[in-house]
């Protein structure tokens, strides 16, 4: 059946494609994995057994590695997802064998403004409604294993507040003297829930805990989705997880799940989300998505895991970062990089007409509200001057060594003259730029996006990482700001550098990577700074240590680790079919 996007929505799509698509069993034969490999998690869905194919597979060589970023997304997004699906089935039009390699979506965003993060029109990922509501259950774990924490955490300051020392004696416990002010996580919940964020815990008598004041964060922002997401193996992600600094005790010494005696449990909770989850494009391409961390708060990639696979079963391997390169290619160059040992050989820069638009001085473009017309009719003048911020992006993959390809996500809306002003802006700064129809057209309309990425990956590259490892902690955010983000210069509160030169008392700091806190919404820190700012300053207000993920967070600007749900909700509309049991209205 011949499908017009422009006429259906997402998940009528994909529901139509659905009745067509491959068992998982074929997929996974296609991409040459065995039977024996697979976890089936039904007909349409399996886990990949990590270790046994790893086992076979790790001496092959390494094929093409491509990561997809974009320019500063408005709060709409600009398709990201939808370009790494999209190029995944242009490179098989054009005879080659690529993977994709996306992140779980986040019940927080489904159920909010953005949606799934499936894709859309005709460059998604199928199943729709497993992949958008819990696919395999790696969020649930996280959040168990999380909040597993906290209970052993909570436990053991009021038992140890109402035991005498011959009482945990017996029961072989050592005091550990927590400090209630200085626990380092939260709950952990997969929702946009902002009445979460503050709470008081323990109210009731000393049988209903210690009182103190608490509250949540998103599951995915959890450091045990990023020990997800950077860990090799079991082994590595078990270390990683006992590493976890949970709090801190009355002398300032660090307490962490190991000291706790829950490492092993939450270990096992986490085993099986070790194994990524493959699932296929509309066009029937294999796609791992394997862990889900947002880039504005944590290190927004997909698993090194999956790229290890994906890397030596396919000749291309397409994975996407989180938001901007600002934050999420950064944080693909500088760590993830890092951790998996690969390099890129083409880096794919998402932009849209709309978006650049909204750099170039348009009206606020603001979800569940129409979009003011300078976004749909021809506006040139606007555009060329939001191109400021497309060249900040070209240079900041420039600066890693690496080819870009701009892509042009193409809007109905959009006009020819529009898209050569764009092509022009990428051939003064010496990068390919591509046309890019997928959404309308999928893998077809992806041909001219997928010959360029070719190109650009047989060109032979120079990446490098933006510091070496033994730089100090705040050398390195200098860099990332002044030479990533484009600001002047950098300030401290007195707190976060109190907190920055304990760290470096106690850790071996050069062995931790660093993992900004920044909003998505702009270069700078301040969302409201649209195109590419000048003259000013980053503020760093405070300093974090996710020792399990191997990460210090320096905290800018003022970032929720759980988001707030919109007035507009996208729950509103999503609800099943009561005669056939098919889910409806997701996007």
């Amino acid at each position: 059946m011949k499908m017009d996007p422009s006429k259906m929505k997402d998940w009528q799509i994909a529901e139509a494609a659905e009745e067509r698509m491959k068992p998982v069993g074929q997929v996974a034969a296609e991409l040459g994995l065995k039977t024996a490999e697979l976890i089936p998690m039904g007909r349409n869905l399996a886990k990949v057994d990590f270790r046994s194919v790893w086992e076979r597979i790790k001496g092959k060589p390494v094929g093409r590695y491509v990561n997809v970023t974009a320019i500063t997304p408005t709060p709409l997004g600009e398709g990201k997802t939808t370009t790494s699906l999209g190029l995944v089935q242009g490179l098989a039009k054009i005879g080659k064998k690529p993977v994709g390699a996306i992140r779980q979506p986040s019940s927080g965003p489904t159920f909010n403004i953005k949606g799934s993060a499936a894709g859309g029109g005709l460059a998604q990922c199928i199943p729709l409604a497993p992949f958008s509501l819990g696919l395999t259950g790696d969020i649930d774990k996280i959040t168990n294993a999380h909040n597993l924490a906290m209970v052993a955490l909570t436990a053991r300051m009021q038992h140890e507040r109402n035991y005498d020392d011959e009482r945990l004696e017996r029961i072989g416990l050592s005091r550990l003297k927590i400090d209630p002010e200085k626990v380092q996580i939260k709950w952990a919940i997969d929702y946009c829930a902002q009445a979460l964020r503050n709470i008081v815990i323990g109210k009731g008598g000393k049988m209903d805990g210690m009182e103190m004041e608490s509250g949540f964060q998103i599951s995915v922002s959890s450091e045990l989705m990023a020990i997800l997401a950077v860990s090799n193996g079991l082994e590595d992600m078990r270390k990683r997880i006992a590493d976890m600094l949970l709090a801190y005790d009355v002398d300032g010494n660090e307490v962490t799940a190991a000291d706790l005696e829950v490492d092993g449990a939450m270990a096992a909770l986490m085993t099986d989300a070790l194994n990524p989850t493959l699932v296929q494009t509309i066009e029937g391409q294999p796609v791992f998505v394997h862990a889900g961390p947002f880039a504005n708060i944590a290190i927004g990639q997909s698993s090194v895991i999956a790229d290890m696979l994906g890397t030596r079963l396919g000749d291309y391997l397409v994975t996407e970062s989180g938001f901007g390169a600002d934050i999420g290619y950064e944080k693909f160059w500088n760590l993830k990089c890092r951790y998996s040992g690969l390099k890129p050989d083409a880096v794919v820069i998402v932009a849209t007409v709309r978006a650049l638009k909204m750099h170039g001085g348009g009206p606020a473009v603001k979800p569940g509200k129409k979009l003011d017309e300078a976004y749909t009719r021809e506006g040139l003048g606007l555009l060329e001057k939001g191109c400021a911020n497309l060249i900040s992006h070209i240079n900041t993959v420039k600066r890693s060594g690496v080819a870009p390809v701009v892509c042009i996500n193409a809007f109905h809306t959009d006009t020819d003259a529009e898209h050569e002003l764009i092509r022009r802006v990428a051939d003064e700064n010496g990068t390919r730029c591509a046309v890019s129809n997928h959404w309308l057209h999928g893998g077809e309309g992806a041909v001219e996006l997928a010959e360029a990425v070719v190109e650009a990956c047989e060109e032979k590259n120079s990446f490098s990482y933006l510091y070496e490892q033994n730089t100090p902690v705040q050398k390195r955010v200098e860099l990332i700001a002044t030479e990533i983000y484009g600001a002047a210069g950098v300030s401290w509160t007195s707190e976060a550098l109190q907190k920055l030169n304990r760290y470096e008392e106690v850790y071996e700091t050069h062995e931790l990577g660093v993992c900004m806190v920044k909003t998505h919404l702009s270069l700078s820190h301040d969302p409201d700074f649209k195109g590419c700012p000048t003259g000013w300053v980053l503020p760093i207000r405070d300093v974090l240590v996710y020792k399990g993920a191997g990460f210090v967070v320096p905290v800018a600007g003022d970032i929720k680790l759980l988001p707030g749900t919109g007035s507009n909700p996208g729950f509103r509309r999503i609800d099943v079919d009561t005669k056939t049991g098919k889910v409806t209205g997701l996007f």
